[in-house]
Formats: C-alpha cells, sequence, structure tokens
C-alpha cells in the first residue's frame, strides 16, 4: 500500500489542512505546523489541536500517512553557537507541535556548514541536534530530507544521512525523506527504470530502506547533477515519468507517505490520480 498526497496549505488551522488534502483525493499529506519562515509561532490552541485531531480521525488520516515539515529556518548544522542554539529551539518547538497534533514524524532539511566548519563536524551537530531533541520529547520521529547540495547544505549525499544517523543514539526515532528532484538535481540519476532501480539500490546499500519514512515526489526543472533545487510537475521536467512508474511498483516503498511539491497545486489531483494507476 503506498499512500500519495501533496504538501497542502494549513491556512485556517492544521484542520484545514486535512479537507485540502480530502478534496485532492489523497490518503497523506504534508503541512507546516507553524509559519515556515519565521522563527517564533503563536502556541496551538486546544480547538486548533482538537479540530485537527478530529479531522483526521474522521478522514482516515493515521499519523504514518502524514509527513509534516519544519521551518526552512532552521539550521542544525550551525556553525555558531548563537545560531544552533536558536535553531535547536526552534526545531524542539517543531517536535512539540507535533506530538500535540498527535504527529509521529517531522521532515527537515538537514542544516549547512556557512564554509565555517568541516562537512564531518557539521554532520556530527545535526546528528547532536537530532540527539538533544529526541531526548526532550516523545513519540515523534526526526526525518532527515536529502538535498539538492545548493550552497553549502549538506544531506545531498547518501553517505550524509547515512553519517547522521550513524550518530543518533536513538535509532528507532530516526529516519529519511528522499526527495526525487533534489536526488537527481545531487547527481543521483532517475532518467530510466534501470538508473531509478539502481538509485534505490544505492539507498538500500548506504542507508537502509528501514529508516524510509517518506517520499517526495517531484520532477526537476534543474539539470542533472546541476546541485539547484527546482521542482516541476510530473513528466514537464528533466526526470521523466518512467522514475514515478518505477517507485509505484517498488514494494520497498510501501506503507510510507508519497508526497507531491510539484508546482501546480490545480492538477495535484491528476497527478496523484495517474501515480496510483501505475501501480498496475
Amino acid at each position: 500500500m503506498k499512500y500519495l498526497g501533496a504538501h497542502v496549505s494549513a491556512a485556517g488551522g492544521p484542520d484545514q489542512a486535512v479537507l485540502r488534502a480530502v478534496e485532492i483525493g489523497a490518503d497523506a499529506f504534508a503541512l507546516f505546523t507553524k509559519n515556515q519562515r519565521q522563527w517564533k509561532a503563536k502556541p496551538l490552541t486546544d480547538e486548533a489541536i482538537e479540530a485537527f485531531r478530529s479531522a483526521c480521525c474522521e478522514h482516515g488520516f493515521e499519523p504514518g500517512q502524514i509527513l509534516p515539515h519544519d521551518s526552512y529556518l532552521i539550521n542544525l548544522g550551525h556553525p555558531e553557537a548563537e545560531g544552533l542554539d536558536k535553531s535547536r529551539a526552534a526545531f524542539l518547538d517543531e517536535f512539540q507541535r507535533c506530538e500535540q497534533l498527535g504527529l509521529t514524524l517531522l521532515n527537515f532539511h538537514p542544516g549547512s556548514h556557512l564554509k565555517k566548519i568541516s562537512e564531518r563536524e557539521c554532520l556530527t551537530r545535526i546528528a547532536d541536534s537530532i540527539n538533544h531533541v529526541l531526548a526532550e520529547t516523545r513519540g515523534v520521529t526526526a526525518v532527515i530530507e536529502n538535498t539538492a547540495g545548493q550552497g553549502t547544505n549538506l544531506g545531498w549525499r547518501f553517505e550524509h544521512l547515512a553519517e547522521i544517523i550513524d550518530q543518533v543514539d536513538d535509532k528507532s526515532r530516526v529516519g529519511v525523506c528522499i526527495d526525487t528532484c533534489h536526488a537527481f538535481a545531487a547527481g543521483y540519476d532517475l532518467r530510466s527504470p534501470e538508473a531509478c532501480t539502481a538509485t534505490l539500490d544505492e539507498l538500500g546499500k548506504v542507508v537502509g530502506f528501514e529508516y524510509l519514512r517518506g517520499m517526495h515526489l517531484n520532477d526537476a526543472k534543474s539539470a542533472y547533477a546541476s546541485r539547484v533545487d527546482r521542482h516541476h510537475s510530473l513528466g514537464q521536467g528533466n526526470i521523466g515519468l518512467d522514475a514515478f512508474t518505477t517507485i509505484m511498483r517498488d514494494p520497498r516503498i510501501d506503507g510510507i507517505p508519497l508526497v507531491l511539491e510539484t508546482i501546480e497545486p490545480e492538477i495535484w489531483a491528476e497527478e496523484i490520480a495517474w501515480l496510483r494507476a501505475q501501480q498496475h
């Protein structure tokens, strides 16, 4: 069973994200639990929490089908103490919001060294940040997203993800989310069924499918190995449709949310229907 959806807006309250997911025929979705471009957010009210939980219950969304994303401002590998502390405090708040909403996954970009510390030191800081927050919370898994490798962002090699996981104390509460556009831009080929399968095999070998907690299904405007993050609608970019058919037919990817972040929300329902049809 593959759960399919999109990253929907939570404008008007998190319960509205559930309704927007239902509208596009989704059985998975992603959302921000606060404004992703601000450090601070008002606490969730009891009413907002109750409305979200009951909407999920009413429409049959289990926590494992929902992949919330944290703020883009957070840098868990920040080279400077002040930036690191601020990022860790914001990350903890994101975890606590997930706890309140009854969510069990939190998707995030690992972090950037900003050319001030080594890659290895930055990866260790990211793992330390995860350990710090896992020790303060319960029931929410830290889901590291691979990146395109723009600027000084780490996480664009599967080896980076493996190195972070290796340094996380509680392996039962860490996982990865693989974004197809990011992987392609980072130099993992997906353009044919064979190339896509080889990339998935590499993921299994380096990271392990037991850590795969979600995927972002996006075509790419950016070129192969360009290290540039530019999403496109399925079949309209440089990856093409074969990759998505291959992913939908791979049993190693069952039971996790597969989330569109493609650029035309008005065709999400069609993209979801097309993906579902690829399973047969």
